[in-house]
This record gives structure tokens, sequence and C-alpha cells, in this order.
């Protein structure tokens, strides 16, 4: 089933050292170590490939957009076989990522397909204006170039090889180099090999697309320091987030980073809601909180309410939802050790346990903790992700409490309200506060569903993200590796065809 290889150029290529794939159950694979040369080998390959492939049609490109997908869902069995065993994700949330996988890919063919995305706008010549004439300008948006694409470790499908950044970046008329994550490489070239059909089958050339393997920092600094690089999408932590976006700065030619950081989610469960529904949103947060082990970068992770009895209800029932809750494997060993170390963390904070467990190896459990708004205030740490099933009561002595601790959040991805009619007045305190702190905002839901949709923003302001204007999931997200190109007085016969169309 595996070579263990990168796939550059169309090619499957070795390299001299390898790494052990290290599962959450199965048998463990060799796979190669990518080298600067295999990243230089790959990004030539795709700057030669965009000459032809950046000015293809949309209708050639949307045909494989749908080949990829068609590809994936015939491997389908294979990927949810060795995902399992790589990640520890049950069965049904790897076919679940699969269709969300090929629907977005099947969407961003749709999306090119109609030409909105193209922005195109025309201003006639007015030769005969005074003071001065105005030339014939025509604008469109114009895809940027080669773009390297990381792997994320919490969605091996929906967020790596074939996911949202290389959909996007595919459907703009952008050529992508995949940087594969090491906690999936099984997974990661079995999309590969799925893309490999589509190229061949579309006869699309063949830098297009490339992986390279690996296990350590090289063959990432490597990719974005590249100088054929144009733009980078990346998913992960917000150290190794953080450490490729200064390098993306420095580089002597700077490229934009559109880095998914962390997020914590908070949620401010207004006090007319948490009177009506103490119990159901206690049981609803300790659902989202525990989903695939935490292990979602819109976990809801700060519960924000008035102490009070009623919010003691609420918290007595998401105790007891989470005391019912067994353990779950997580992604990684390392993932594992950071959860353990983030609730240790907590433990020796100004907090009160709710829920403390004690996970082991590789396996999380839940962990739920209170604090005050004030004692919140006063420590930064508290505001900060830990990654996986651990959550935060903040108990505030008024609803201006409240609005003083939202003015004191980082950026989010998400921000929720819970509230009740009668919570109105209150909330239009609050939301001009929430909205300039998160790419979206909820009422009475749970953020851990992220709709793949023309409307999504996936992102928000720093370190949600690292471009508070751009989104990683939805059609939005092909902007990211759009540039607008001005035509003046160009011949029709020069223009592109979506600009004569």
């Amino acid at each position: 089933m595996f070579t263990g290889q990168h796939f550059i150029a169309g090619k499957w290529v070795k390299s001299e050292e390898t790494f052990s794939s290290t599962p959450a159950s199965g048998p463990s694979h060799s796979f190669y170590v990518g080298r600067v040369s295999d990243v230089d080998a790959a990004a030539k390959a795709a700057e030669a490939a965009f000459e032809t492939y950046g000015y293809s049609s949309r209708d050639v490109r949307a045909a494989f957009l749908n080949a990829i997908a068609d590809e994936i869902d015939v491997r389908g069995e294979a990927i949810t076989e060795i995902g399992v065993q790589e990640t520890g994700l049950p069965v049904a949330r790897l076919q679940g990522e699969r269709g969300r996988t090929v629907g977005q890919l099947r969407l961003f063919a749709t999306h090119i397909l109609s030409g909105e995305y193209l922005d195109r706008r025309f201003d006639q010549a007015l030769p005969d204006r005074a003071p001065l004439p105005r030339p014939d300008m025509h604008m469109m948006q114009r895809p940027i170039g080669p773009v390297a694409v990381f792997g994320a470790s919490n969605f091996p499908l929906a967020f790596s090889t074939a996911g949202g950044d290389t959909a996007a970046a595919l459907a703009a008329g952008c050529t992508v180099v995949v940087k594969g994550h090491p906690a999936h490489p099984g997974t990661g070239e079995i999309i590969a090999q799925a893309i490999e059909a589509a190229i061949k089958r579309c006869n699309i050339p063949a830098g297009v697309f490339s992986l390279v393997q690996g296990h350590g920092f090289e063959a990432g600094q490597a990719l974005v320091q590249h100088p054929l690089i144009k733009a980078v999408g990346f998913t992960g932590s917000l150290a190794g987030g953080r450490a490729l976006f200064d390098l993306c700065a420095a580089r002597p030619e700077p490229i934009p980073f559109f880095g998914e950081l962390g997020s914590v989610n908070p949620m401010f469960m207004m006090p007319e809601a948490v009177k009506k529904r103490a119990q159901a949103l206690g049981k609803g947060w300790a659902a989202s909180l525990t989903m695939g082990a935490g292990q979602f970068c819109t976990n809801p992770g700060i519960a924000v309410m008035l102490d009070n009895a009623d919010s003691r209800a609420m918290m007595t029932a998401a105790s007891d939802a989470l005391s019912d809750v067994p353990a779950q494997t997580m992604l990684t060993d390392g993932i594992a050790a950071a959860y353990r170390k983030g609730v240790e963390a907590f433990t020796q904070s100004p907090t009160q346990k709710l829920v403390k467990t004690q996970s082991e190896g590789r396996q999380a459990l839940p962990n739920l903790f209170t604090v005050t708004g004030q004692d919140w205030l006063n420590n930064p740490k508290l505001h900060e992700e830990v990654f996986g099933p651990l959550g935060l009561v903040v108990l505030t002595d008024s609803v201006e409490q409240m609005v003083e601790l939202a003015r004191h959040l980082e950026g989010q991805l998400t921000c929720t309200i819970h509230l009740d009619e009668g919570d109105y007045a209150a909330c239009q305190k609050l939301f001009p506060v929430l909205e300039r702190k998160a790419g979206r905002l909820l009422a009475n839901g749970f953020p851990t569903g992220v709709e793949v949709s023309d409307t999504m923003v996936h992102g928000g302001p720093y370190p949600a993200s690292t471009n508070f204007g751009a989104t990683s999931v939805g059609t939005l997200s092909i902007r990211r590796f759009l540039r607008p190109v001005c035509y003046q007085n160009i011949p029709s016969a020069l223009l592109p065809k979506d600009l004569t169309e």
C-alpha cells in the first residue's frame, strides 16, 4: 500500500533518511524524510507547471478538482483504515471527514465555473474627458503562483494533503507543494496517489502537485523560504505557526502566511438563557468540549457567566456529563503530553477543580475548572488554549465585568452567546466588542461544527490566525491565492479569455 516516498513532479522519490510512523493502533511504517533538495525540486516543478496550469481554463480546473474527489472516493476504504490506525479517530469521523474533503473539492469546482470569484471590472475609455482622458481598463483576479501547504495534525483529510488550502489554491490556478504531517504520513500518501491518478486522467502538468514527507523542521523551513513559493497555508500550533510566519516575513521577498494558530472560542452564557436552560446548556457544552477528545480548533474552552445559583446549576450539569465521558485517544503522543502539561498548569493557577482527572499515555480524560472573573483578568496564562477536553468556567460579578472580560480577549476563531429574549439589552453591549475579536459569531449553538459554504469565515484576529481578512474554510478562502491585475489599453486579442467572455 505504501512506498514511503515523496511525490514530486509526477514521480515517487526516495531520500536517504527515514522515520517511522507512530500509529495509535496497527503496524508502524517507514517513510522518507524530505531534504532541502526535495523541496527545491518540488518548488521548481510547481513553477514550471504554473506556466501552463496558471493559464488553464476554469473548465479544465473544475474537471481536475472533481477528478481528485472521485479518486479519493475510490480509495475510501483504504483511507479510512490507515487514518484510524494513524490518528486513533473513529471510523465514522474519518468517513465524515472524507465526505467533507471531497465535498469542498466539488464546491470549489462549482464556484470557479460561475466566475464570480474573478471580481471582473471594466472602465470604458473616455478619450474626450477633460482635463485628462481616461484609458480603457479591465481588472480581474489572477493566481499568485506556487503555494506551500502544511498538513494539520487534527484533520488528516479536510485540512491536509487535499484539504481546503490545496483545493482553494488549485481552484485559483495555483500549483501546490504539500509538506505532509508526520502524524499521518500513510493517509497523506494515499491521498497523493489519488491526486496522481487525477493528474493523469485530466492530462494536467505533473508539477501541479507535490508531497514532501518529513519529520522535523528542515523541509518545512526550506519550503517557506524557497524563492519560488508565493504564499503559505498552515493549520497548527501557535509556536510552530509563528516561527514559519517570521521566516516568511524575513525573506528577501516577503510572502503572505495564512496561518490558523489557536483559539479558546469563548462562550458568553447570558443570565436569562442560563436561568431557563441550565441543564441543557451544561450537557451541550460537555458534548462539544469532548468531541474528538477536544482536538478541534473551534473547541469551546471557556464559558463566561454570572456567579449565581443558575450558573452553578449549569456547572453541575456540565460536571456530571463530563464525569461520564470515557478516555479518548489523542492524535499523537506529543499532543497527549501537551494536554497533561496544560491540565497541570491550570491546577497550579488560581482555579478551583470541578472535574479533575488523571490522563495517561495517549488517552485523555476531560477536566473542568472554575475561576473568578478578576482572577482570569489577572492571569493571562488562563487565556491560552489547551488543546484537548479542558474547560474553564469564568464566574463574573456583573454583565459589565463580562463585557470587560470580552475586551481582554485575544483574537478568536469564534465567539458564542447563549441568550434569551430577556438578554437582548445586555447583548447590545457585548456584540460590538465580540465582533472585533472573532471571525464568526454564534448565538445559541456550539462552534465545533464548521460549515463549508460561501458565508463561512474560519479565521480571526491574531493569534487565531495571522491574517484577519482571510478564511481557511469556504469559497471565500480562494481569495488568499489570488491577486488583482489591471489591464490598461491592452488589445482584446491579448486579454485573458475570462475578461473577453
